[in-house]
């Protein structure tokens, strides 16, 4: 979920709700995009698998990548929404960020159509950074920062590394574990993965009693 561009402007666009056609049209885009590359997939292949007729594609996503980004911002918004209920019961900041990480390792595991979408689709494209997605991105980067603030301030975290950076680190490096099995359609561990990390990082950054 890298975010690079969170010190520039936020543009903001809305979220909005899809009658029964426009649901058929995202379901069946998430099976095509289960299956195929999402620049192997048609206009056509949406239509037959989802019965509705191409005008409404265009009329209520445009192309097809408004399509692409509307599934996204529905399953991030539903990993937020979680990731603020389960981190609310966790005390102490290092545990906070292993939660953290074990969830989203968890999701790029289980729900492959958001993992695809989010390292591979989105962000070679200029739409991604005025879309929902991009907002609900800088979200999750901003319970990121907080957290590491949190830690500094409780002096479980090291003061002398920027926050900026340990943020990033910890994003990038989840994603470089996740995408080898992402892209080749392997399965991976949230716990193994999660362990090996944090158990790396955390040696880094946690400040030293």
């Amino acid at each position: 979920m890298l975010d690079t561009h969170d010190r520039g402007e936020n543009h903001r666009t809305h979220p909005f709700s899809l009658p029964a056609g426009g649901t058929k049209i995202v379901e069946a885009f998430k099976v095509l995009l289960s299956e195929k590359e999402f620049a192997a997939i048609t206009i056509a292949d949406i239509v037959n698998i989802s019965g509705v007729n191409s005008a409404l594609i265009y009329k209520y996503f445009g192309d097809k990548r408004g399509i692409l980004h509307k599934v996204l911002a529905d399953g991030l918004d539903q990993y937020l929404s979680d990731l603020e209920r389960d981190l609310k019961g966790i005390k102490g900041s290092l545990n906070k960020l292993r939660k953290l990480v074990w969830t989203q390792i968890s999701l790029y595991e289980n729900n492959r159509v958001i993992a695809r979408i989010l390292l591979l689709e989105v962000r070679n494209h200029h739409s991604y950074f005025v879309s929902e997605s991009y907002q609900k991105i800088r979200r999750y980067s901003s319970i990121i920062r907080e957290i590491i603030e949190e830690g500094i301030k409780d002096g479980d975290i090291r003061d002398d590394i920027p926050v900026w950076s340990i943020r990033q680190i910890f994003i990038g490096a989840v994603e470089h574990l996740c995408l080898p099995g992402v892209i080749q359609r392997q399965a991976f561990s949230a716990d193994d993965l999660t362990g090996d990390l944090c158990s790396i990082i955390f040696t880094g950054i946690e400040k030293r009693k």
